[in-house]
Order: structure tokens, then C-alpha cells, then sequence
């Protein structure tokens, strides 16, 4: 599983999240944002969750329904979900380029780039 595909996820959802309510709809369509196709999110969504591992799909479930965005990105080991300074274990080794992990405050998951 390419740790790319639950961020793809996320970002969808949250796009999903904002389609689906009626100021942030308003407001994207005045950007300038075509927001006819939801089915076509549906299944590019659809796709990505069969692409995913079991195990990283319900810790997104669980970090999703309790804290509304499931992934945050790592800057000088601080989880930007929870603002905590995380422990250097929880680093991915030298010359991992993409990595999951999860937040030992928090719960969510972790995505260093």
C-alpha cells in the first residue's frame, strides 16, 4: 500500500465534506470550482479504499469520526493535529521518503514527506 493513497483518501473525503454543505458549496462555486460530478468521487473514492490495508482503514474510521480530519503531516517530529512533540522512535528510518505511523497523543495518522 503506498502511504500516497490514504492521503488521496483524505483529501477526498474532506472534499466530499465540503460538496455536501451549502455554504461551502456557495462558496467554491464562486471560486470557481464545477461541483456537479459527486459520483464520480464516489467511486474514485470506492477505488482507493479497496487499494488500502484493512488495518489503515479503521484506524482512519476512528481518527475520522472523533476528530473530523484522520491524517496530519509531521514538522520537526510535531504531530500538526495535536501539536505534540512525538518521540524519536516514532520516526521513519534514513531514506524512507513516505511513511505512515500513527500519533501517540492523538491517534491519527502520521504522514511524513
Amino acid at each position: 500500500m503506498s502511504p500516497q493513497a490514504l492521503v488521496v483518501l483524505h483529501d477526498l473525503d474532506l472534499l466530499a465534506h465540503e460538496m455536501r454543505d451549502p455554504a461551502s458549496r456557495s462558496r467554491l462555486k464562486k471560486l470557481g470550482f464545477g461541483l456537479e460530478d459527486e459520483l464520480a468521487l464516489e467511486k474514485t473514492r470506492a477505488r482507493l479504499v479497496e487499494a488500502i490495508e484493512r488495518r489503515w482503514l479503521t484506524l482512519y474510521d476512528r481518527a475520522r469520526s472523533r476528530y473530523g480530519r484522520a491524517v496530519a503531516r509531521v514538522r520537526a517530529r510535531v504531530c500538526l493535529g495535536c501539536f505534540v512533540t512525538l518521540p524519536t522512535s516514532v520516526q521513519p528510518r534514513p531514506g524512507e521518503t513516505d511513511s505512515l505511523g500513527l500519533c501517540e497523543s492523538c491517534g491519527r495518522i502520521l504522514y511524513w514527506t
